[in-house]
């Protein structure tokens, strides 16, 4: 496959995953300006900060209100990894490999796209939590168009590899946006504020219902092994890890356990780690710490993946 029509598919799927994540990160944020209102004016800057475009925030509108933080990550164009942005990008790629994708799938981007488009012409969301809901009905439906309408060959795995490292950041920056910036003070450790935090938390991941029938109960222990370390649920860590280094093994011809190139071995060293690793290791290392550690590790292997794939475009 040429390196050009890898790179697309990859960034493709991995846009459209940004997508649906950044909706996630506002919708659960705009939840609990609703059910913490005190605390509602404090909200939105910490989640400015996580996304990483802080500075391009500040000089652009300043003073992080919720109409400014929704407009800079929904639909502002300036923000490359805007809602908007994204669709736009993916959209884009997909374009260049019109031949390579199905005609349902381009279909379905298109239909995304236009979503984004009319959303944008409107001055204000008169229902916030239903677009966001919209946008990740949207990303569910192209994901489940790819599986079904896409050869399963090496395209398909290119797309699988950048999709389930972009979900595994974006888990790790939901679990840490919680844990370490939205709550708003010490005080509500324990307290019924704390249990509809983790709630949204988990609902941000569609994993409150899955939670619930694992362990019934909200704890915060529970919640953190649920989210890094469970090997069956789709947006935990480990798993996105596990089902990234399937694809990559699929793309090189390795076994598994073995590796051809740096971008494997660095994406089975990380997935290794989380394959072994135990609550006890990452809160005695720190929670903070071990998902900075991690969203490190995870754009160092989208680094090798960039150098060993689609450096050049020659055959690979």
């Amino acid at each position: 496959m040429l390196s050009r029509v890898a790179n697309a598919i990859y960034w493709l799927n991995r846009y459209i995953e940004r997508a649906e994540n950044v909706a996630r990160f506002i919708d659960a944020n705009y939840h609990l300006t609703l059910d913490i209102p005190e605390s509602a004016d404090d909200q939105w800057q910490p989640l400015i900060n996580t996304t990483g475009d802080h500075e391009l925030f500040k000089d652009l509108y300043g003073e992080a209100t919720r109409e400014n933080a929704i407009e800079f990550l929904a639909f502002d164009r300036n923000n490359f990894n805007s809602i908007y942005s994204c669709v736009r990008a993916a959209r884009e790629n997909a374009r260049s490999i019109r031949e390579y994708i199905s005609s349902e799938m381009w279909e379905q981007l298109n239909t995304f796209y236009l979503m984004m488009n009319t959303a944008a012409r409107e001055s204000s969301l008169d229902l916030p939590h239903q677009f966001f809901v919209d946008i990740m009905n949207a990303s569910h439906t192209f994901i489940g168009i790819t599986e079904s309408t896409m050869t399963h060959g090496e395209g398909w795995n290119f797309g699988r590899l950048g999709r389930m490292l972009e979900r595994a950041d974006k888990t790790s920056r939901i679990v840490d946006v919680k844990y370490f910036i939205l709550l708003p003070s010490v005080d509500y450790v324990g307290s019924p504020y704390d249990n509809i935090l983790w709630a949204a938390l988990l609902r941000s991941a569609s994993a409150f219902e899955m939670y619930r029938k694992r362990f019934g109960r909200i704890d915060p222990q529970n919640i953190i092994d649920f989210l890094l370390l469970n090997r069956d649920f789709p947006r935990s860590i480990h798993f996105c890890l596990a089902t990234a280094m399937k694809a990559m093994n699929l793309i090189t011809g390795s076994e598994q356990g073995t590796y051809a190139n740096k971008a494997e071995q660095e994406l089975g060293r990380l997935m290794a780690e989380f394959q072994y690793a135990s609550l006890d290791e990452i809160f005695d290392r720190g929670l903070h710490e071990y998902l900075d550690n991690t969203q490190l590790r995870i754009n160092e292997v989208g680094n090798a993946i960039h150098k060993v794939f689609f450096n050049m475009d020659v055959d690979t």
